[in-house]
């Protein structure tokens, strides 16, 4: 199959999801969420994994064991890319991520050393305004109202110090380009755009090393 985009009754399966988040709607339209919703992203990721490694698309079932939300399914889907980028579709339109979402703590020891050092520190500075330069921006994750254990508050880089994560992320709301590969041209830039700062954080701070991860 190839990708062309996703379909307006895409958005209008998300909308009525928001509206009737139930397992007697969910099974009464999951034809429809196979063929409009999960056969494009499909399709998509099919399409980028020559350049950016295979895909893999997220359950739609939300793990409601621990949340006082209790709502069955997510109102998005998402996939992610072995590279590390995530593509996301919802009622609000198309939306990307690239980076270290949430940092395990031997990353985050890793990660508050490199942003501290002279070097690779402003390296990061210099990353993140060639990024956000074109078109995506560059936020912290699970930020500190402080500075952490062991850093100056008055340290030049104190407010990437405070993040446990960074990701590079961009949103587009619906339009006609969404339902054809034109939504492809927009997701490869910017996972292009994104690349400095993947490859900066795949530098200084790897994987987790921890047993289980």
């Amino acid at each position: 199959m190839t990708f062309k985009g996703w379909p307006t009754e895409a958005l209008d399966f998300y909308e009525r999801l928001e509206a009737d988040n139930s397992k007697t709607f969910w099974h009464a339209h999951k034809e429809q969420y196979d063929d409009v919703v999960r056969a494009p992203m499909e399709a998509l990721l099919a399409e980028l994994e020559p350049e950016f490694g295979p895909g893999k698309v997220f359950r739609p079932n939300r793990d409601v064991r621990f949340s006082a939300d209790k709502a069955p399914y997510k109102t998005q889907i998402g996939a992610h890319l072995e590279s590390g980028g995530y593509i996301q579709l919802s009622a609000d339109g198309l939306a990307c991520g690239n980076g270290f979402y949430q940092l395990a703590s031997d990353q985050l020891e890793r990660y508050r050393a490199a942003v501290a050092e002279d070097v690779s520190g402003a390296e990061l500075e210099r990353v993140i305004a060639a990024v956000e330069k074109h078109g995506p921006t560059v936020h912290g994750r699970d930020s500190l109202k402080s500075a952490p254990r062991g850093y100056p508050k008055d340290h030049p880089r104190i407010e990437l110090l405070r993040h446990k994560g960074l990701v590079a992320w961009q949103e587009w709301e619906p339009a006609k380009w969404l339902g054809t590969h034109a939504a492809y041209t927009r997701i490869t830039d910017f996972l292009h755009a994104s690349q400095p700062l993947r490859d900066w954080l795949d530098g200084h701070v790897g994987p987790s090393e921890l047993p289980g991860r």
